[in-house]
């Protein structure tokens, strides 16, 4: 047998953690790695949280789990403390980024043909984004222009549209009579920590208002106070009508989330959707943890605070390498150093040889997405690892 027992469709580098403290892994050898990487965005209260590990050992004490056929307490309550800090009136829970997505576009569909004698059928296209990320279930990856993705799983679910990313005369010259809403990133993450304009953002709310479409926002990893904000619209002014969210919202256990408004929900009635894991009782006891300790303006401030701290540094930083470094983009602690060469080898030097874990990604930009609990002592570890890193890279030789 010549397969790996663990399916071999990730490369996986030599770096094998098996404790973390704080905002710190260690490896099997008892190698220690600055995080900044939060397992992409999902570690966000670190490694060590007391308030998440207690959280999880007393759920995980009293009840792991009941069918959705039941009452549930624990997701009532999650539910409520997201709505009570969102522009949402109802949630449905998943186990990933990619059910909440997949969830998103079945509500903005059944928004429109789901709704009796106001339904129209006709109504499926969803208008996606250039260099989106969205997942990788069979419905995300058609809605991602991304060919990579699309190789040997044809064909493609129907009803996706792909306009340009921040280009709002490219999305309305996709609209027609079948248009059911938009699907974006606020900022994408796999494609570069690229923000969208304000301009491109208030754009697609005026054109969803006055065509009755539905605005689906993608914030499974800029959402949770990663940007400063509970969830990333709020730095646009603008509110979606249907988001979803994962990743930092169980802080390392996993969960999703697909919030909406009334009106959007029309459609989510009873049959129409499930989830046997979806909103078990552990997933709960770890988002409201999360919940407990980053929905306030304390805390938000302070991310707010250590992100224009470390942006600044960085963009005083990347003059010291002209030929390496292009520019800094992101809001809060989401970050990309955009890069003159490909990101991926630096990357991995950083990594294999400073102990400094980051992730690369597409528009040959570095992400820098440390736990939001990060300190001084972290912030200056950080910088003396990269300089390092930048002081000893020699890029890749043109092929």
């Amino acid at each position: 047998m010549s397969i790996t027992p663990l399916m071999p469709v990730y490369p996986r580098c030599g770096v094998r953690p098996v404790r973390g403290e704080h905002c710190h892994l260690i490896d099997e050898d008892g190698t220690r790695y600055l995080d900044f990487a939060s397992g992409i965005a999902v570690n966000l209260l670190g490694h060590s949280h007391a308030g998440l590990i207690g959280a999880v050992q007393r759920q995980a004490e009293t009840l792991m789990h009941v069918s959705n056929l039941y009452g549930s307490p624990q997701g009532e309550k999650l539910a409520q403390q997201l709505v009570d800090n969102s522009f949402a009136d109802t949630v449905f829970f998943t186990n990933s980024g990619a059910e909440a997505v997949e969830t998103a576009i079945k509500c903005a569909r059944a928004y429109h043909q789901n709704a009796g004698e106001d339904g129209d059928a006709n109504r499926f296209e969803i208008i996606t984004f250039a260099n989106a990320f969205h997942g990788r279930t069979m419905a995300t990856i058609s809605a991602s222009n991304q060919t990579k993705m699309h190789h040997g799983f044809s064909p493609l679910l129907e009803g996706f549209k792909y306009a340009e990313f921040d280009d709002l005369e490219s999305a309305k010259a996709l609209m027609g009579p079948n248009t059911a809403g938009f699907l974006v990133e606020p900022i994408q993450g796999e494609g570069g920590i690229r923000p969208a304009s304000d301009e491109f953002m208030r754009g697609l709310r005026a054109l969803a208002d006055e065509h009755d479409l539905m605005l689906v926002l993608d914030e499974v990893q800029c959402g949770v106070a990663r940007t400063g904000k509970m969830y990333a619209h709020e730095h646009y002014g603008i509110d979606p009508d249907i988001l979803a969210s994962a990743k930092g919202l169980g802080g390392g256990f996993p969960i999703g989330a697909c919030l909406a408004t009334e009106k959007a929900a029309r459609g989510m009635t009873f049959g129409t959707h499930g989830s046997t894991y979806g909103g078990n009782p552990l997933g709960m006891a770890a988002g409201s943890a999360v919940m407990d300790a980053v929905a306030n303006e304390e805390f938000l401030a302070e991310v707010t605070e250590k992100g224009e701290r470390i942006r600044s540094r960085l963009e005083q930083f990347i003059g010291n390498y002209p030929d390496l470094f292009d520019l800094v983009r992101g809001k809060g602690l989401m970050l990309g150093i955009k890069m003159k060469v490909e990101s991926r080898p630096f990357f991995v030097h950083l990594r294999d040889n400073h102990q400094l874990l980051t992730v690369a990604a597409g528009d040959q930009t570095l992400r820098v997405i440390p736990p939001l609990v990060i300190g001084d002592a972290e912030i200056e570890e950080f910088f003396e690892k990269l300089s390092a890193g930048a002081a000893s890279f020699k890029a890749p030789e043109p092929a």
